[in-house]
């Protein structure tokens, strides 16, 4: 078995951010070039990774953007009180 086998996938970071942050230098990486095979393939699998975990935070954003937008159309008005 080969090293990277025995070690659980690292867990993406919880902010969208930070995972596209993550994301990109590991695109960085790969596109340079230079990278041993085996190092390129965990890099790979890390993006992978990272790549499914921002498509699914997007995919959250939109979903709560559409309910949203939806309230928003058939939402009654409401008087504006300010508070002292």
């Amino acid at each position: 078995m080969s090293p990277s086998s025995q070690t659980p996938p690292e867990a993406p970071p919880e902010d969208f951010e930070t995972a596209l942050t993550a994301l990109e230098e590991t695109v960085s990486a790969l596109e340079a070039g230079d990278l041993p095979l085996e190092e390129a393939l965990e890099r790979f699998e890390k993006g992978t990774r990272l790549l499914r975990h921002c498509e699914a935070a997007l995919k959250r954003a939109e979903q709560r953007i559409d309910i949203l937008l939806k309230e928003g159309k058939d939402a009654e008005p409401e008087s504006f009180k300010q508070q002292d």
